[in-house]
């Protein structure tokens, strides 16, 4: 009795019980359908993150001020650095040549009102003074228009880019805006271009204008600002190499002790995507345990119903062994036919799986993502619930004795 008999009488069974057989593949597929369907969403949802945090300048640094919390850290107070000042960050943006952009920018406030005729927004806009390179460093692109130029930056010219939010509040739909004259904390300005929608990951610069750093610090008045040096690292595994470069420079430009403790703070702006990264991961993680559950429960399915197949057939492999089947033979039938069943059912649970979580990753995130990898995972823990499932039925049948069972009624 060879190997291809044995296949063909289990096929031969899987057809002769077409309901059975459809209700236990349908309980793995249900399973397999929960797993890849999970999984396939979340990597949806996880690459159009990425895309997100690609298109807000995610591999880039930021140095600034060092941050001050409130009361004590560790039962000690917090030691208060004075600011970097414009001359510190100049020096900087002048004296680091390692071929990234760096960029130059202050946030003169964030509780600004702008105003066109009668038109005023809410006291909630950002006015963030920037150089020629912040736009490229933090990823923001121009909808409408054009960006502050050279000449512009050099010369202090009252112009400003203006966020979609500001745009929709101020301005009636399909009004034109650019070249418009608004007017916040005391100055007029000229709309010269809008910025492209950031969405929620961007929010800030939907709410925000940007106007030249020199006219920044002319808004403020004399009053200290918080100024931040921005270089965007075009590839991110020199991230920590050019961090320490940078490092090192203003702490020379500060005349911070060498190897002591730095009076300025360095940050990787990535660092929020590699947070929501993380929190994917724990998504995959409860993901994958749902799907382990469904899939646990449908095994035990598949096994009490390959046992009482076991039974049913109780004379037929009375009759096998009498004809000369070995107890081998009798468990790889018993065993082909549950990774068989749980083989239609991983097809149908992968197929659905992709489907299911292609929706739910457009409708969440807008994004098409092909899961090779869980559904190569979907059919081989489908092969590995069908070899578990399988194993004590077969096991019970190969250990039947031929007299006994050819007896059974």
């Amino acid at each position: 009795m060879n190997q291809i008999e044995n296949i063909r009488e289990a096929v031969k069974s899987i057809m002769a019980n077409k309901l059975r057989t459809t209700l236990t593949a349908a309980i793995i597929a249900i399973g397999i359908t929960s797993l890849v369907g999970i999984l396939t969403a979340i990597d949806g949802i996880q690459n159009s993150i990425n895309d997100s945090f690609s298109n807000l300048g995610s591999n880039t640094f930021v140095i600034e001020d060092i941050r001050l919390e409130r009361g004590k850290k560790g039962g000690v107070a917090q030691k208060n650095y004075p600011r970097l000042t414009f001359d510190q960050v100049s020096q900087f943006v002048d004296h680091y040549k390692v071929g990234e952009v760096t960029a130059l920018y202050t946030s003169v406030t964030r509780n600004a009102e702008v105003k066109y005729g009668s038109e005023v927004t809410n006291p909630n806009v950002s006015v963030i003074g920037g150089d020629i390179n912040y736009l490229y460093v933090e990823g923001y692109d121009i909808e409408d228009g054009r960006s502050i130029s050279a000449f512009e930056h050099q010369n202090g010219a009252n112009v400003a880019l203006i966020g979609h939010e500001v745009l929709n509040t101020l301005f009636k739909e399909n009004e034109k805006s650019l070249n418009k004259s608004i007017s916040f904390l005391g100055m007029k300005f000229k709309i010269v271009g809008v910025l492209a929608k950031q969405g929620t990951e961007g929010g800030r610069a939907d709410r925000a204008v940007i106007v030249p750093l020199g006219v920044a610090r002319r808004l403020a008045k004399n009053r200290s600002l918080n100024y931040k040096i921005g270089v965007s690292v075009k590839d991110p595994t020199n991230m920590d190499h050019l961090m320490g470069e940078a490092t090192g420079l203003m702490k020379a430009i500060r005349k911070d002790t060498p190897g002591g403790e730095k009076s300025f703070d360095v940050q990787e702006k990535k660092s929020l995507a590699e947070r929501l990264g993380e929190i994917t991961g724990y998504l995959r993680i409860g993901g994958f345990t749902i799907g382990f559950i469904t899939l646990l429960g449908a095994s035990i399915g598949l096994m009490n119903i390959m046992l009482v197949s076991v039974t049913e057939r109780t004379r037929e492999i009375g009759v096998r062994k009498a004809l000369g089947a070995t107890p081998k033979r009798i468990r790889q039938q018993f065993l082909i036919e549950s990774i068989v069943i749980t083989q239609i059912g991983g097809l149908g649970g992968v197929l659905l799986g992709f489907i299911v979580g292609n929706i739910i990753s457009t409708l969440l995130a807008d994004t098409f993502v092909v899961p090779w990898l869980w559904m190569l995972v979907g059919f081989g823990i489908g092969m590995i619930v069908g070899l578990l499932s399988g194993y004590l039925p077969a096991y019970k049948a190969s250990k039947l004795d031929p007299i006994v069972s050819l007896r059974f009624e």
